[in-house]
């Protein structure tokens, strides 16, 4: 939000305690715009991120434990942090398993 990017955060909804409005999952996954003029937020610890939001201009109770967070990422350029691949939500994306990723620098002569 510091650059004006929108927020948003992919998430899994088959893992359990995700409550979100089943008309908008796609694939197992909904995609949820967590800026703040867009949510009104209840909690958000290393735990759960609970917020009210409005959903075809009905408000609605959300609530996301971060163990289902996939990304989060800005919508207007898609730069963002997956921390487990989309195609497969059971494997960690390459930013949450450091030991996996090399680096991206050598040595030119």
């Amino acid at each position: 939000m510091d650059n004006d990017f929108t927020p948003q955060i992919l998430v899994d909804v088959t893992m359990e305690g995700v409550d979100v409005p089943e008309q908008h999952v796609k694939s197992g996954q909904i995609i949820l715009n967590i800026g703040d003029q867009a949510v009104q937020l209840q909690q958000m610890d290393n735990e759960i991120m609970a917020f009210s939001a409005r959903f075809g201009g009905m408000p609605r109770h959300v609530t996301v434990p971060i163990d289902s967070v996939i990304a989060i990422y800005a919508r207007e350029n898609g730069q963002g942090i997956f921390f487990r691949d989309p195609q497969n939500p059971t494997e960690p994306g390459p930013e949450a398993d450091s030991k996996s990723t090399k680096p991206h620098l050598k040595l030119i002569k």
